[in-house]
């Protein structure tokens, strides 16, 4: 059997290469392209493809030849599935499967760092420091053990994030639609409206879908306290970008702790030195003190991406076998 992996970095092919070693009967190959119309031709002659990418996968020629190659499945060695048509994918006999869990602690650590270095003023006193300015006004910080870590969407990574600060000493609330009953010695489950005005965390964990867009406007930023932090490290279009700039410069929370934003596939991970950004309300977020930002690297530890190949793999032998996947998604 062949598999071909498309838009290969570098750091994954030596989990590609230990996948193959356990796999003897199949080889894979890689490119360093994105699935597209141009270069979906690339996949003939394959079993099976797996994909990774912020382009989305729009057009109907790519599905149709799919098909045509022979090919059963489309899989993605991410969580995020928003970029592949779910319709054109059935109508053309494509099981769909993405990457749900790769490494919750990946994120979590990352969500971590965020909140230390806010809670802790760090960003503030980075910029005293350029300045050679070493006062300590306003650098007096609490404990994480007093505070309310607020977490909306308490599945895989948010569960992680919850154990993390609940061993930590926090008091740790969390709405989701579904309670846990593993989790009942680490948070207590409330409504949304309840994080958002009690919590002093509150950490975005929610997957991408038509209800989640932009839930999180100018109308919750009001409802949080002045000295709450606000986390997200799930996809950027929960948060309207321009409302969490405005409740920033005009005090309605303390700060921010970004790892994506919307707009941000077609910057992060790139290099843009010396080049305009073509995002306003990141450019503003970079300038801000009070702001945490990084690119989109939650899940990027040697672990994660690791998960990430071997699942993937293991998904398309499943189906190109007849098996079926568990981690098919649906419309």
């Amino acid at each position: 059997m062949k598999f071909l992996l498309y838009h290969a970095r570098e750091d994954e092919l030596v989990a590609v290469k230990d996948w193959m070693k356990t796999h003897p009967d199949v080889q894979v190959d890689t490119n360093d392209v994105p699935l597209t119309e141009k270069t979906v031709e690339l996949a003939k002659g394959y079993d099976g493809i797996v994909i990774q990418q912020h382009i989305p996968v729009d057009s109907p020629k790519i599905y149709q030849r799919l098909h045509e190659f022979g090919i059963k499945q489309l899989t993605l060695r991410i969580t995020g599935y928003e970029i592949v048509d779910l319709k054109q994918a059935a109508e053309n006999h494509l099981v769909v499967t993405n990457v749900p869990a790769y490494s919750p602690r990946s994120v979590s650590e990352l969500v971590l760092a965020h909140v230390m270095t806010l809670v802790r003023h760090l960003g503030i006193t980075k910029a005293r420091q350029a300045h050679h300015d070493f006062t300590w006004g306003g650098l007096e910080a609490n404990e994480i053990h007093n505070l309310t870590i607020g977490i909306i969407g308490a599945g895989k990574i948010g569960s992680a994030v919850a154990r993390i600060f609940k061993a930590l000493g926090a008091t740790v609330i969390a709405a989701d639609p579904i309670h846990r009953p593993e989790l009942g010695d680490t948070l207590t489950y409330t409504d949304h409206e309840t994080v958002y005005k009690t919590a002093d965390i509150v950490t975005m964990h929610t997957p991408l879908t038509d209800e989640n867009h932009h839930m999180i406007d100018k109308h919750v930023f009001k409802m949080m306290k002045p000295s709450a932090f606000f986390i997200n490290a799930s996809r950027g279009p929960v948060v309207v970008a321009d409302d969490l700039v405005n409740a920033l410069e005009t005090g309605e929370i303390a700060g921010a702790g970004i790892d994506t934003i919307e707009g941000d596939s077609q910057i992060f991970s790139q290099d843009w030195s010396n080049k305009q950004l073509d995002n306003p309300p990141l450019e503003k977020l970079l300038t801000m003190p009070n702001v945490s930002v990084s690119p989109h690297i939650g899940f990027y530890t040697d672990a994660a991406v690791a998960n990430m190949v071997e699942i993937a793999l293991d998904d398309v032998l499943t189906i190109v076998q007849g098996g079926t996947s568990r981690h098919q998604v649906t419309e």
